[in-house]
């Protein structure tokens, strides 16, 4: 029988989440960037599943995060095992309060949007 240290660490985002937490009873809690950087430094890249596509949450890990690129093998997860666990990156996007607009080279770009990011802490208890 598998233990919780022989299930990946999984990596998922909002839509991740949703088809992860199919069935079974759940923990969750809010995790600092730092404390999700940490998590994922001390797990081999072998020992974690990627379970998005989403480009800007990678760019999230390894540019804002700071830890080292790493290429986590991909796997689309349904269902989380009982004592396995999960680094959840939430993006949540907004209008922007204020529309500043920038000129290059004669090209006008406007900021319509603030784009957040938070993580959480996932453990599939039973």
């Amino acid at each position: 029988m598998k233990t919780n240290k022989d299930l990946p660490l999984l990596l998922l985002d909002n839509s991740a989440m949703m088809s992860a937490l199919n069935e079974g009873e759940f923990k969750c809690h809010n995790l600092t960037l730092e404390e999700a950087k940490h998590i994922l430094e001390i797990h081999k890249e072998e020992d974690v599943l990627r379970c998005f596509s989403n480009s800007d949450i990678e760019t999230v890990m390894y540019q804002y995060l700071g830890i080292a690129k790493r290429d986590f093998a991909y796997k689309h997860i349904r269902n989380m095992r009982p004592g396995q666990d999960a680094i959840v990156f939430k993006l949540y996007v907004t209008p922007s309060e204020t529309q500043p607009v920038v000129h290059v080279d004669n090209v006008e770009a406007k900021k319509i949007q603030n784009v957040y990011v938070y993580c959480q802490y996932l453990m599939r208890i039973s």
